[in-house]
């Protein structure tokens, strides 16, 4: 209709034929055609998009859970020194309490204890002198 008037008010008659009326429905056909095109083509780039958006944002959040794990295996690998350290001390008093000489200074020395006719001085550590010359 457009074209029509358009073609009018140029001076100019359109041919109302079997061919005209042939092109202008190819012509209709080729514009839907590309129209719906355009329209698959917008709706598989916004999938696209979209799923690109997914894996990227799925795989910043396992890097950073990644990152945390490893911080607390960094964590747990310290705390582990930490316990074997005193486990091993923990293992070395076991071994020095099962000494019966060691068990006999202990006594002597915390407790005051001591074997039959033996007589037990105690005289102030060195520590302590230095402490109670630096409180004077």
């Amino acid at each position: 209709m457009k074209r029509e008037k358009k073609q009018e008010q140029r001076g100019v008659t359109p041919l109302q034929n079997d061919f005209t009326r042939a092109a202008e429905i190819e012509g209709a056909r080729k514009k839907a055609h590309h129209t719906r095109l355009y329209r698959r083509l917008a709706v598989f780039g916004l999938v696209v998009l979209l799923t690109s958006i997914w894996l990227g944002s799925t795989i910043y959040a396992q890097s950073q859970t990644i990152a945390g794990k490893e911080q607390q295996y960094e964590e747990k690998l310290v705390q582990l020194e930490e316990v074997e350290k005193q486990q091993a001390k923990l293992e070395e008093q076991i071994r020095l309490l099962n000494d019966d000489d060691y068990l006999s200074k202990l006594a002597r020395k915390d407790y005051f204890l001591s074997d039959d006719g033996e007589i037990i001085f105690t005289l102030p550590n060195e520590d302590e002198k230095s402490t109670e010359d630096g409180e004077e």
